[in-house]
């Protein structure tokens, strides 16, 4: 009885798990797909057309500055990323380690700060940014993102801090360290998988972000995801050439979860151990 009850949970299993990846597999195969076909094909809804090309991957080229656009977004994901994992390494620090209450209150005032839509606030923010003037500059962009990945940061990065042993920081202490070189030279290596699972986290969400890239840097620095829309004419969508820009955006981070998938699962449920 227990092997056909286990042999039941396993097709249960496998027909769940089929049926949400082909649910968010196949938009992406489509996509992929249309981006090789000619502009005919993709309005007459043609699975398997008779010829291929490569055109819309020319045209996503050469008709905008897609590399430009996906060297912003590299410069604004990447010092964003960096900046957020040293701030927010430092308030997860302060949270675990030291003697104050309200605790759970704190984390979840910071967790509920991802919980406001963007466009909720985009009015003070904006206002915010103009009267810095950082409009229209990387600082900018980078800044707003900072703000908003701090609190996935801090929020995953804390329970990995409750698991270092306050033995270690003591010792430490006892042989002369500051506060500062038992954060660095102590916990920062025990911290790393959490800290390079929460980048990864946060790269992603710096990378897939649109409406503040759109209204702050309208201009001249444009991300891959703004990049997209200037594609489009008044009159006129070419979706085949938007499709092809599409998938050379999302698969420098495709394969990056595929490569460091090992790592971004470990150091989750690492994170998720209390000690």
């Amino acid at each position: 009885m227990k092997i056909k009850a286990q042999n039941q949970y396993k097709i249960i299993f496998y027909v769940f798990a089929v049926f949400f990846i082909t649910t968010i597999g196949f938009p992406f195969f489509w996509q992929i797909l249309n981006s090789f076909k000619l502009e005919k094909d993709i309005f007459a809804l043609t699975w398997f057309p008779k010829e291929y090309s490569l055109e819309n991957y020319y045209k996503a080229f050469y008709t905008r500055p897609l590399l430009t656009y996906l060297l912003n977004s590299v410069i604004i994901a990447v010092f964003a990323s960096l900046i957020s994992l040293f701030i927010g390494s430092l308030g997860a620090y302060a949270i675990a380690k030291t003697p104050i209450k309200g605790k759970p209150l704190i984390l979840i005032i910071v967790m509920s700060i991802t919980l406001l839509p963007p466009i909720v606030i985009i009015n003070p923010i904006y206002a915010i940014i103009k009267n810095l003037k950082l409009l229209n500059t990387y600082s900018g962009l980078i800044l707003v993102n900072v703000l908003f990945t701090l609190t996935i940061v801090i929020w995953f990065l804390t329970p990995y801090l409750y698991a270092v042993p306050n033995e270690l920081e003591e010792s430490a202490e006892i042989d002369g360290a500051s506060p500062a070189q038992c954060f660095f030279k102590i916990v920062v290596p025990l911290l790393a998988p959490g800290i390079f699972t929460v980048g990864i986290l946060a790269f992603i969400q710096i990378w897939n972000e649109y409406l503040f890239a759109l209204v702050l840097n309208p201009i001249k620095i444009k991300t891959v995801t703004v990049g997209l829309k200037m594609y489009e004419a008044d009159n006129y969508i070419p979706w085949g050439t938007i499709m092809a820009a599409a998938t050379i955006i999302v698969i420098p981070l495709i394969t990056m979860v595929l490569v460091l998938q090992k790592r971004i699962i470990g150091g989750m449920m690492n994170g998720g151990i209390k000690e």
